[in-house]
């Protein structure tokens, strides 16, 4: 057979979902079918198939889709999987995941350049072509967008930044991941903690308004949970000190006649962060040995369970007259 053979056709690979047509195949998925390598290389010629990706073949004419690139870059990424792996074997990350998770500030399908597949870190695979590899120790449990495995927002959130080097672009991310709804900011530095990311400046300059925000906004909730649930007003933002004695520390909310204070814990991972926690234990404990009850708030609590939440702060102060007085303290606004 020459190049001036006709090619007799065969029915296209079908999909086993769908009953139709694939548009997409692996080489070893044509192999299986009996399809030998000089018949594929055949159907390649100008005008039929075309070799999107190393053994990843487009089974039409034409310009592949965006939904055909996120296909193929799957393929090609689970196509030397000799065993199987522990978890997720591979999945969409990066800015073709916050695109598919609806984010105003990712661009287009059509106009990225470059997918970004994560796949476990024992993989051997080597990025090609418009397809990057993002290896990870501990791949996240992907969640199900448009039938394709996407990684959750803050690992794409921190695949995406990984490639990123314009300040104003990092930050508009990580701002519409918190202020979006997707997620808690403290899931995001964490994963740009474990990417080895926050020594970059334009990128810690991003998670300082980041937290920022994530501190603004539960605030907010706690501002509306006093509201909400009928609490006494408290004191809100204040310091407190031992008269003519050392500062004691801040607080977000104080009941004085009941001794009882409110902390969120806003703080999120970052390389001094057991560091941070010593210093916020010290303070909690200090606190407690004078009598006074902190109330400890996470942003996930107030947002997901804000009336169990209100019940705690209630049952604290309703308990102070049970318990001994507490020492003297001075209120001073923060």
């Amino acid at each position: 057979m020459n190049h001036n053979t006709p090619i007799t056709p065969r029915p296209l690979p079908l999909s086993s979902r769908t009953g139709r047509a694939q548009r997409l195949a692996s080489a070893d998925q044509l192999r299986s079918q009996g399809m030998p390598a000089a018949e594929v290389a055949a159907h390649c010629r100008p005008g039929g198939w075309q070799q999107l990706l190393p053994g990843v073949f487009l089974l039409h004419p034409g310009q592949p889709t965006s939904e055909d690139r996120l296909k193929a870059a799957l393929l090609y990424a689970r196509r030397t999987t000799a065993v199987p792996a522990q978890g997720p074997d591979a999945m969409i990350t990066g800015l073709a995941a916050l695109t598919l998770h609806r984010f105003s500030s990712a661009p287009p399908l059509t106009a990225l350049e470059r997918i970004d597949v994560l796949v476990p870190r024992t993989r051997r695979l080597r990025s090609t072509g418009w397809v990057r590899v993002v290896r990870a120790p501990e791949a996240p449990e992907p969640v199900e967008l448009t039938g394709l495995p996407v990684a959750p927002v803050a690992r794409a959130v921190a695949d995406a930044v990984s490639g990123l080097s314009d300040a104003a672009t990092v930050r508009r991310l990580l701002t519409e991941a918190v202020r979006g709804g997707h997620c808690e900011p403290g899931a995001v530095v964490r994963e740009l903690n474990r990417s080895r990311l926050l020594t970059r400046p334009h990128v810690v300059d991003a998670v300082d308004a980041l937290l920022a925000e994530g501190r603004s906004r539960s605030e907010e909730r706690l501002y509306e949970m006093v509201r909400e649930f009928g609490l006494p007003d408290p004191l809100w933002n204040v310091d407190l000190r031992l008269p003519g004695g050392p500062h004691l520390g801040g607080v977000d909310a104080y009941w004085p006649d009941q001794a009882v204070a409110v902390e969120l814990d806003t703080r999120a991972p970052r390389q001094d962060d057991d560091a941070l926690w010593s210093e916020y234990t010290r303070k909690r404990e200090h606190l407690e040995r004078l009598g006074i009850t902190v109330v400890h708030l996470t942003p996930r609590k107030l947002r997901e369970a804000m009336d169990q939440q209100a019940a705690v702060v209630r049952t604290a102060l309703m308990a102070a007259p049970d318990r001994q007085p507490s020492a003297y303290v001075v209120v001073l606004p923060r």
